[in-house]
């Protein structure tokens, strides 16, 4: 599945001016869908995972506390830019409203909120990373 078809099925959707949009074809879902600002947003893509040397068949028990977990598909950035500090790191305090992340899906950059109150125990994924629906970012205590 490439980008370039993914960005079709947007343009058609917004041209159509459709809110939501569903595409299956054998292991690839993808579900898109607008908010009423007309903006694009994109639910998980599923794509089955192949599994090579270096990922692990089993994952380890989850720690104690509560997690930040990826609302979506995407590339993990800690920082606005390369030169910007860290939205986050160990020890600090978060609310809600606190942004902990870009994720960057589709070349649009999404900040992502805590969601939850607590402080930072844990940074779960290194700058850069390609993280997963659902997938653990920050643990929180």
């Amino acid at each position: 599945m490439n980008l370039e078809y993914i960005d079709n099925l947007i343009e058609k959707m917004e041209k159509a001016s459709l809110t939501e949009l569903s595409y299956k074809d054998g292991d690839v879902d993808i579900k898109l869908k607008r908010d009423m600002g007309n903006n694009v947003q994109a639910a998980p893509i599923q794509v089955p995972q192949q599994q090579t040397p270096e990922q692990p068949k089993t994952s380890a028990p989850l720690e104690e506390g509560k997690v930040i977990k990826a609302p979506m598909v995407g590339t993990f950035y800690k920082a606005a830019s390369p030169e910007a500090d860290a939205y986050v790191k160990v020890g600090d305090k978060v609310d809600n409203t606190s942004v902990v992340c870009i994720l960057e899906a589709m070349k649009l950059f999404n900040e992502i909120q805590a969601e939850i109150s607590g402080e930072i125990t844990e940074i779960l994924v290194e700058d850069g990373d390609m993280v997963e629906y659902d997938q653990p970012l920050f643990r929180v205590r």
